[in-house]
């Protein structure tokens, strides 16, 4: 689709969700920092707003196509989760099932840094990594044991499309030494139904809000194992010390505050279980963004290499504790 069908496709869309005023012809801007949707801000003349609509085809280099169901999945996430913490999380304004897209408030990015672009420049503040961990297990704990949402939410083939295919078995693919044991995870993540995950956690879908963090981009919304998320983020930080080495203390003890905040919070289920499933989880998400369909845009040849061998190491020996992670990562990667 050309630039100018995508723009006349979110205006119509804007239209039918009752948005724009007859005759409106808004500017759009398209925004970037997504390989799943078109994502642009509409100048209307009620004031700026978000549009975000789902593509089948994801932009990047490996084949990856996931559902547009995926679109539905994020509002019924946005708005289950508003409920719970208003302040987390944008407010949706309309949406159109018809072209796979929806509107939500714009929030300005100068009072709204992006959470990614704050660890690259050195703007880095643990007590933010446990605000980001205390939502998350507050999350998590809100909707444990939902019978209601484990079936509103039962978004199995989303995920298995957009996280368990493209990235553990695309890094099993890679690895036919790791294979059995990314194969087993697959199958006992897909198994599990504890709690609302948002199935992204990571810094560039958080903002740094004037009223705490706030989530974005919950496309993967599925019920399932909440160990994921915690993973997720937890392994983005562990990665930047990659990109930024001359910031790895400071990233590391985001990863702590992290870590030591998530399982603080957890009243699910015995934290040790959710410890131990966590490390694995990230040992194969630390493999999977340089091995699998979405590998980590930052990385060199040499911090790729480095990750790898980690990752290798800890899935065909897992660790039972984040501080052994940490420690082993700051040993024989950091140096």
């Amino acid at each position: 689709m050309t630039p100018a069908a995508e723009e006349a496709a979110i205006l119509s869309a804007l239209y039918r969700m009752g948005l724009l005023e007859p005759g409106e012809a808004p500017a759009v801007v398209p925004l970037t920092g997504g390989v799943s949707s078109l994502i642009v801000r509409v100048d209307t003349r009620r004031g700026p707003l978000c549009v975000k609509q789902a593509l089948p085809e994801l932009k990047v280099a490996a084949h990856w196509s996931a559902p547009l169901s995926r679109n539905r999945a994020e509002v019924a996430w946005i708005r289950e989760v508003g409920q719970w913490h208003p302040a987390a999380v944008p407010a949706i304004l309309g949406e159109d099932a018809a072209a796979h897209a929806f509107a939500m408030e714009w929030l300005q990015p100068d009072a709204h840094p992006v959470w990614k672009a704050q660890l690259r420049d050195g703007a880095i503040d643990p007590a933010f990594a446990a605000a980001v961990a205390a939502l998350v297990a507050s999350i998590h704990a809100r909707s444990a044991a939902q019978p209601l949402l484990a079936e509103r939410f039962a978004n199995d083939r989303n995920f298995f499309e957009l996280r368990l295919d493209p990235y553990f078995l695309a890094a099993a693919a890679a690895h036919p030494d790791c294979a059995p044991v990314l194969r087993a995870l697959v199958e006992a993540t897909a198994a599990r139904k504890i709690a609302l995950v948002h199935g992204d956690v990571s810094p560039k879908n958080i903002l740094a809000g004037p009223r705490g963090p706030v989530l974005l981009d919950a496309e993967c919304a599925w019920y399932g194992d909440p160990a994921f998320d915690a993973a997720f983020c937890l392994c983005h930080l562990l990665a930047k010390c990659l990109w930024r080495p001359a910031h790895s203390d400071a990233y590391l003890a985001c990863f702590d505050a992290f870590a030591r905040t998530y399982l603080a919070r957890c009243d699910w289920e015995p934290a040790q279980d959710l410890e131990r499933r966590i490390c694995l989880l990230l040992a194969a998400m630390l493999l999977a963004r340089v091995d699998g369909k979405s590998p980590l845009e930052y990385l060199d040849d040499d911090g790729r290499r480095r990750q790898r061998a980690f990752a290798r190491r800890h899935l065909l020996s897992p660790a039972a504790t984040l501080a052994a992670m940490h420690a082993d990562w700051r040993k024989d990667v950091c140096q």
